[in-house]
């Protein structure tokens, strides 16, 4: 049982997000989450963000409870770089790289076992039905 969230094209370079991914692939989703309220910066907001969507995802599509959800997946990637220029000395172009980047956070749930009802007691509490319907 997985559940997939991808966001493209966010407005922040990779590697302002990637530096908070080591600490956040060890803990569990709600656990992070928790992790990125308190951070200051930009790229913890944008993943808070990021995976509180990707735990509504999952909750609602393999109906589980978000306790039991872990990280698969978390991954950061490079999107798409749009390029502007600058002057630069004597008449000449500077240029500028304003890179985005692609968040992608695959959660998976544990199966919970339900207890087993053994047979013999099922046939048991029948018999005992049956006996108390005679009386």
């Amino acid at each position: 049982m997985e559940s997939t969230t991808y966001l493209k094209n966010l407005k922040i370079p990779p590697k302002k997000i990637r530096f908070y991914l080591k600490g956040i692939k060890k803990m569990s989703p709600s656990e992070s989450l928790k992790f990125l309220f308190y951070g200051g910066q930009r790229g913890t907001k944008i993943l808070y963000k990021a995976i509180e969507s990707a735990i509504a995802n999952a909750t609602r599509t393999l109906k589980t409870d978000a306790s039991l959800l872990n990280f698969k997946v978390l991954t950061i990637e490079e999107g798409l770089v749009m390029k502007r220029y600058k002057p630069g000395a004597r008449g000449n172009v500077r240029p500028i790289k304003k890179r985005m980047s692609h968040i992608k956070i695959v959660l998976e749930g544990k199966v919970e076992k339900k207890p087993e009802v053994k047979v013999e007691k099922k046939e048991e509490a029948k018999k005992l039905e049956v006996k108390d319907k005679k009386k």
